[in-house]
Parts: C-alpha cells; structure tokens; sequence
C-alpha cells in the first residue's frame, strides 16, 4: 500500500482517471479531509468536461489528408514547407491532447494561495537567496531576536525559528520577502559542507490545515504543511529521504512553540 504523501501529481492524475484503484481512494479520502483542495479539484474537472465537450466534435473528424503522417513527412523533406500546414498540424494535435486528458491544465489554472502556491514561493526564496555568498540573509543569527520581531510584526502572528544544530545544520538568519499573498518570514541555514536549506512561512488564504506534501521542483525537493493557517515550506538540494526529517523536527518544534 502506498503511504506516500498526496503530490500534485496525484492530484493532476485523479483528474485524469489515471490512478490505481487504492490510491485513487487515498486521495479521495485526502479531498475529503481538506475542503479547499475538493473545491479545487472540483474545478479542474469542470474544465476538463467543458474542454472535452467542446473539442469533441473536432476530435471526431477524419485526419485531413494534408496531415497524414506519411504526407507530413514527405513534405518536410522539401525546400519551402508552407508555415500554415505546421500550425494546423498543432491545433489538430492540441485538440485530440485536450479531448483524452488534462495534461495542459495547469494553462488555465487560477493561482491561489493554498499549499502549492506557499511551496513555489520558498522555492523562489531559495533560488534567489540561497546562492547569494555576499547577503543572503537580512539579519544574521546573531541577532536573532530582532528577526523574530520583525518578521512577527510584518506576518501578524508569532513567529519561531526552529534549531537544527541537532541535525547538523545552523542557523544563518533571514528576512522578510514579498509573496503574491503577502509577507513571508525566510529562515535559512547551511551545514559543514555549504549545502543551505530555506524555510519560508506566512499566513495561509487556502489549505489552512495541510498535511506535509512532499514535491519535486528541478534540483531542489520542497516539504510543505499548513496548520491553524501558518503555512510552512522547506527547500534544499536534498533528496526526499533526508529532507522530510527535517521538516518534521522543525514542525514538531514550531507546535511545541506555539
């Protein structure tokens, strides 16, 4: 049985009838949990049915001859290919991707500010700051208070800053940044061999009561969770295995401090 974390892959793959038969009910007890993903989901399948619905008449139309496979390819062998046989060739391809699956919608998805929202933002901390070596923090640890009171009074709640030491990572500092959804507290630290690891938190307009989602974004892993609407999310270079450790000592501290 799979006891992975519910992704946004799992999510995109329910949508799209693509799940076995036991996961497909973990992330429908997963959506009954947390209403704001139900309703989220809700609409992807809405706009599937209407993209569906809508391209289906052309779905059912033979293959012009002008975009017979065979055709194409002997036409692209010759000087001169006309443009408008390419980008008819795309509407046709687009359509028949659209009418068997939702693969292109995250096109038309709304931003919002639930836990995938919080998770793209501390990655984008982390790409900016994390290979700064000039000032990647605003306030070094050493002035750790200040931090804390600055980003408490910017956030609108209480805010603590969990000690890694025992895992071999110190704290280095942070700062406010800005986030489509308002202010963010980011916390970075860094270990022996230079690797860092940025944990951004702010105030959550959606997921307030997350459970950690674990994601992959390029070379960096994030691990989210929300809860009583205080958003967490921790990013670094590390794989799924080393990083979610992590994320749950700085939860269990972060409830401990609450």
């Amino acid at each position: 049985m799979n006891n992975s974390p519910i992704t946004e892959d799992d999510l995109h793959a329910y949508v799209d009838q693509a799940l076995s038969t036991a996961r497909r009910d973990q992330v429908a007890q997963y959506l009954e949990q947390h209403p704001d993903e139900a309703e989220r989901i809700a609409s992807y399948r809405k706009q599937r049915d209407q993209l569906r619905s809508a391209l289906a008449p052309i779905s059912e139309e033979p293959v012009p001859p002008e975009l017979n496979l065979a055709r194409m390819l002997d036409s692209a062998r010759r000087p001169r290919f006309p443009v408008w046989r390419s980008a008819a060739a795309a509407v046709v391809l687009l359509a028949v991707g659209l009418t068997g699956g939702w693969s292109l919608q995250t096109l038309s998805q709304p931003a919002t500010g639930g836990i995938i929202a919080l998770a793209d933002e501390a990655t984008y901390s982390y790409q900016v700051y994390a290979g700064d070596k000039g000032r990647p923090v605003e306030i070094k640890a050493s002035d750790q208070d200040s931090l804390v009171k600055w980003v408490s009074n910017r956030l609108g709640h209480n805010v603590s800053v969990p000690d890694l030491t025992g895992s071999g990572y110190r704290f280095m500092g942070g700062r406010v940044v800005a986030t489509a959804h308002g202010p963010a507290g980011m916390f970075m630290y860094d270990d022996d061999n230079g690797t860092r690891l940025v944990m951004l938190t702010r105030a959550m307009a959606a997921d307030k009561n997350s459970p950690m989602l674990s994601q992959s974004a390029g070379l960096v892993q994030r691990i989210s969770w929300s809860k009583a609407g205080i958003g967490y999310s921790l990013v670094g270079p590390l794989s799924t295995e080393v990083l979610n450790p992590l994320a749950n000592e700085m939860r269990r501290q972060i409830e401990t401090n609450a």
